[in-house]
């Protein structure tokens, strides 16, 4: 979208208007830095051809509502203003500000309310932006706009999306690999292997992964969109619980053994080590969607091509580590062999000490 300020004596006209890339559902401008505590023009257009104009406000970063007494009203401008077609223009005229240089917010939602009420319901926006408005400046051009937009600024809720999206790639998909790998490549070379793998497992990824989770809850409740209300967030969820389960399962495997074994170890062993791969290469898949889904969804547009390279190399290059530790898998299980032959002696032994013991009292 479009927004553009045009000063005619004591009022402002703003005129938003679609890019004919998407067609609007809704569009509205704010006069502040941010969302909260912000008054707001909200304007979409109706089937019968009317167009709607809402003043809203809202507390936090959640859905606004209407203000019966806003402290300026807003005029739509039905005569230059058009409903129809991939590039509506709304337009209304508003007392001006005191001063020249306006805290402007403005957003686009893909969805329209269905309803000519001005207090019906609003999906959340696909795009967003903060940015100044300096009304100072003379006339450009034929169309009388006025617009400067100095810069944009991260909303509160942005912050922490991106902040989430930040630890979460970072606890799954880089110290939790390198807890697995270190676990694949160094259990043949020492016996300290464990104590390094749970250090990154537990004590390094947890926090990082606990954290961004928090963050992620914070930031669905900043926006007022329901728990759940996607497959990212219910894969999330699931995610989440699934690695909390597994730092439990290797604490268990640790420190109760069972005398069962499939191909000389204990069979929760092996559902340890295929669980640990599952939730890494399903973190993988909850990354992409991430933001290739979620990201655009706050309002700051698509993430550029290279995101997809970086994700596209990493697919590659985890498995190829892990398929390469592999090479060290015959060692190790010779080494485990070696073992339990080690320990069946040293049992037997144990055995027959004891009953010469036994007999010698005899």
């Amino acid at each position: 979208m479009c927004v553009t300020a045009t000063v005619e004596g004591s009022t402002t006209q703003y005129n938003l208007s679609g890019t004919g890339i998407m067609a609007p559902g809704w569009m509205g401008v704010g006069f502040g830095s941010q969302m909260a505590d912000s008054p707001m023009v909200i304007l979409w257009s109706n089937s019968d051809g009317t167009i709607t104009l809402s003043q809203r406000q809202a507390p936090a970063e959640v859905m606004p509502t209407v203000v019966s007494n806003p402290p300026r009203t807003a005029t739509l401008l039905n005569n230059v203003s058009t409903a129809s077609g991939s590039s509506p223009q709304f337009v209304f005229s508003i007392p001006s500000e005191s001063t020249v240089t306006v805290p402007t917010i403005w957003a686009f939602g893909s969805i329209n309310p269905g309803s000519s009420s001005p207090s019906a319901t609003l999906q959340m926006h696909l795009e967003s932006i903060a940015a100044n408005f300096d009304l100072s400046k003379d006339f450009n051009g034929t169309t009388g706009s006025t617009v400067a937009a100095s810069s944009t600024a991260l909303l509160p809720f942005q912050r922490l999306v991106i902040a989430h999206g930040i630890l979460l790639t970072i606890g799954f998909l880089v110290f939790l690999p390198s807890g697995v790998l270190l676990a694949r490549y160094l259990r043949t070379f020492s016996a300290k292997w464990f104590t390094g793998h749970w250090i990154v497992q537990v004590m390094i990824s947890g926090p990082v992964i606990i954290i961004g989770f928090a963050l992620g809850i914070r930031a669905v409740v900043e926006t007022g969109a329901p728990p759940l209300s996607d497959n990212h967030m219910k894969w999330g969820v699931a995610i989440f619980v699934l690695y909390i389960f597994q730092c439990s399962l290797g604490a268990f495997i640790h420190w109760v053994k069972f005398d069962i074994r499939v191909m000389g170890r204990p069979p929760q062993n092996y559902f340890h080590a295929l669980l640990g791969l599952f939730i890494i290469g399903i973190a993988l898949y909850q990354v992409r969607t991430g933001y290739r889904s979620e990201w655009p969804k706050i309002g700051r547009g698509a993430l550029g091509v290279s995101t997809d390279d970086v994700w596209y190399t990493w697919v590659v290059i985890l498995p190829v580590f892990y398929i390469i530790g592999l090479a060290f898998l015959p060692k190790q299980l010779r080494q485990e062999k070696s073992q339990r032959k080690t320990k069946f002696h040293e049992s037997r032994e144990e055995v027959v000490l004891t009953d010469f013991e036994t007999r010698s009292k005899e």
